[in-house]
């Protein structure tokens, strides 16, 4: 089991720490279509005092028609420095639902080398429920700073990986969708996607290792990933690729090593919409 402390951070923790040299404050909010919320607009009404906005849709590959795909290189390390992030500081993710979207941009910044992201345990709301500062003024220019990428490319899975994984039994991959999508009973909300899922994937819902936007404690995501062998390589995956990322934070949290963890960027949006890639129904 791995210490949480190297994932999440307190709020109590972070609100000694406001305006500490090196420290930079990231508000990832991002929400489904469906929600009508707006992350930006969000963040620019009330954040953490210091907070800037990574926008997962602005910040993101435009060579593609999928969403939110991970810039390449030299494209992030010029937005995250734009930011004011360096892969040195001091970095804390958090988003207005808990824990939703936080562990994406989490994700994000690893798999480009920065050192020291943690997630803010139970995020913005746990910090307002408390009565702790916000910032409600217009937000400051952040003051530009230098990223410097270490890329970690097995950590990235694009399709191809994802369908050699499948055919040799080398990795599981577990889909973090709600079960109605799993087993194709309920159409995909983007159109255009057939309903199901990849063969011999394995279903963890997102919701079952989150609680009231926060990590689920470790008996529930034991139980969670009841199913799934946590000794060999896992590839996550969701509809878009932002709750991949709160199964990858999960796994890490029971210990599983990033080096036997990948997230495939692409998710179910790419698969259920390319030809030629296997969908089943069902368990």
């Amino acid at each position: 089991m791995t210490d949480r402390s190297r994932l999440l951070v307190s709020t109590e923790d972070l609100a000694a720490r406001i305006g500490a040299p090196g420290l930079v404050i990231v508000d990832a909010s991002w929400y489904m279509p469906a929600e009508n919320r707006s992350g930006r607009a969000e963040w620019e009404a009330e954040r953490i005092p210091g907070a800037v906005h990574f926008d997962i849709d602005a910040l993101a590959d435009r060579t593609t028609d999928l969403p939110h795909m991970l810039l390449a290189a030299d494209a992030f390390a010029a937005a995250a420095g734009a930011l004011g992030i360096s892969e040195d500081a001091d970095i804390v993710v958090y988003d207005g639902a808990g824990l939703f979207s936080a562990p994406r941009v989490w994700w994000n910044l690893t798999v480009y080398g920065a050192k020291s992201v943690r997630i803010l345990d139970g995020g913005l709301p746990k910090w307002k429920a408390e009565g702790r500062p916000l910032d409600t003024s217009a937000p400051a220019a952040p003051k530009p700073a230098t990223f410097t990428p270490t890329v970690d490319a097995a950590r990235i899975a694009d399709l191809a990986a994802v369908a050699a994984v499948l055919s040799d039994g080398s990795a599981t991959v577990v889909d973090a969708r709600g079960p109605a999508r799993f087993r194709g009973e309920a159409a995909e909300p983007r159109p255009g996607l057939r309903a199901g899922h990849m063969p011999g994937a394995r279903n963890v819902p997102f919701s079952t290792v989150v609680a009231d936007g926060r990590l689920a404690d470790p008996a529930a995501l034991t139980a969670a990933f009841a199913a799934v062998d946590l000794d060999r390589p896992i590839v996550t995956s969701c509809g878009s690729g932002v709750s991949a990322a709160i199964l990858w934070l999960a796994l890490e949290s029971l210990g599983v090593p990033r080096d036997r963890l990948a997230l495939y960027d692409g998710s179910w949006t790419e698969w259920g919409g390319a030809p030629g890639t296997a969908v089943v129904t069902g368990d």
